[in-house]
């Protein structure tokens, strides 16, 4: 069962880095619409991840021991999920040469994902010198 998970759990993070890197080829960051179409998916996708953490720390309310665990469990993924997707959306901004903030995105954004409160402010201020501040926390 576990290792059934483990397997489960690596084919939805290769499909998620698939499709956000899908999602975001075939065009030059010298297409100002294009090059704004991957901020913007960047930032949903960082959102989507503060948004999926802030749901696992939130209170389970009145549930009961194993449903409060399986809701955590599902948050878990959630969140590890939307995590690794805002990463590959950060590498695809930084491959095309679109992160402003000195080239450290990607960086910052893993560092967020895995709980740096300050790397977490430095990803979200790229989405709000962007234009995109609406989408992120």
């Amino acid at each position: 069962m576990q290792r059934s998970r483990r397997v489960t759990r690596r084919i939805v993070r290769a499909a998620t880095a698939v499709a956000v890197v899908g999602l975001m080829s075939g065009c030059s960051s010298d297409d100002p619409a294009r090059a704004e179409e991957w901020r913007r998916v960047y930032c949903t996708r960082l959102g989507s991840w503060q948004d999926a953490r802030d749901a696992l720390t939130a209170s389970t309310g009145d549930a009961g021991v194993n449903e409060a665990r399986a809701a955590r469990s599902a948050e878990f993924r959630d969140a590890e999920n939307a995590g690794h997707a805002a990463v590959a959306a950060s590498k695809v901004l930084d491959r095309e040469g679109l992160d402003h903030a000195g080239g450290h995105l990607v960086e910052d954004t893993a560092r967020a994902v895995g709980g740096d409160t300050e790397a977490e402010g430095r990803a979200t201020s790229y989405c709000s010198d962007s234009g995109f501040e609406t989408l992120v926390g």
